[in-house]
């Protein structure tokens, strides 16, 4: 293929039946596009299909527009929800931390690295302590202070930066604060947190020491999709460490920063390149 050559990623859902990836296979073959990867996945429980179709543009597939006319009579066939993403674009992930910055400082470096292809344009924490380390990335930041009194105030400033900056998505990157109802039903399906704990075990306040007072042998992080329910949304990525009954408390608690650092950056990555589907209360992820 030329170097010039346009790349999609094409998401899909819809009602499982006969003939999807050969309508969808055949109309990109018909259009001269090359496809370099297809996922897909049929639910058995929800009777719902999933896919994922990474391809080279052919000659008449190079926008939106033309894509949406030619597209649409195999969308409407099988009634899908889909859309076109454009694969060399970065995501624009706006951040929001509190005074732990292991996860925050991670995603800095992977995608300072370029490990990570997403924009950051800017930083919102509640709490000054991370301020140096964003300015240092050249990162603008916003001290948006809360408590009972200003809480609404602050989330609609924090809706307003989403606005400005057009953020795809926002991130919680161990952000302290329980988002409100009305906040969590504006971001639904973009905004993900990081959770420490092994969801669904050990839900709210200090999650590791609730783990070492039961002796558990695992710990673990989740990244979740925030819902109003608290630590309930949708799981993304979760990973686990064994642990043992020397280990104290705090033990747990270091272990754990290293596991969701990881955990966190994947959730992000995972959105970020299209591979996350929503499936009732749980999510399809394709992996790399």
């Amino acid at each position: 293929m030329s170097e010039l050559a346009k790349t999609f990623i094409l998401t899909i859902t819809c009602p499982d039946t006969f003939g999807i990836v050969a309508s969808v296979s055949s109309f990109l073959a018909d259009e001269g596009a090359f496809v370099t990867k297809l996922e897909q996945f049929g639910d058995p429980n929800s009777k719902r299909f999933f896919m994922r179709v990474k391809f080279e543009a052919g000659r008449a597939l190079r926008t939106d527009a033309e894509f949406t006319e030619k597209f649409a009579p195999i969308a409407d066939k099988f009634t899908m929800q889909w859309k076109l993403h454009d694969f060399h674009r970065k995501p624009k992930v706006l951040l929001m931390v509190s005074k732990f910055g292991h996860c925050l400082n991670d995603i800095l470096h992977r995608v300072a690295s370029n490990n990570l292809h997403i924009e950051i344009p800017a930083i919102v924490s509640n709490h000054e302590d991370m301020r140096g380390i964003v300015e240092w990335y050249g990162i603008p930041y916003y001290h948006l202070p809360v408590s009972k009194d200003t809480k609404a105030v602050q989330e609609q400033k924090l809706l307003d930066l989403v606005g400005e900056y057009q953020a795809d998505l926002v991130g919680l990157a161990r952000y302290m604060q329980v988002l409100s109802t009305d906040l969590c039903r504006e971001l639904e399906g973009r905004c993900i947190n990081i959770h420490h704990s092994f969801l669904p075990s050990f839900k709210g306040a200090k999650p590791y020491h609730q783990a070492h007072a039961r002796g558990v042998k695992l710990i673990g992080a989740t990244a979740h999709y925030v819902t109003a329910d608290l630590d309930e949304g949708p799981i993304i990525h979760q990973a686990v460490e064994r642990v043992d009954h020397s280990m104290t408390a705090d033990d747990m608690v270091e272990i754990g920063r290293d596991i969701e650092s990881v955990v966190f950056s994947r959730a992000i990555q995972m959105h970020c390149e299209h591979r996350v589907f929503r499936n009732d209360h749980k999510t399809i992820v394709f992996r790399r």
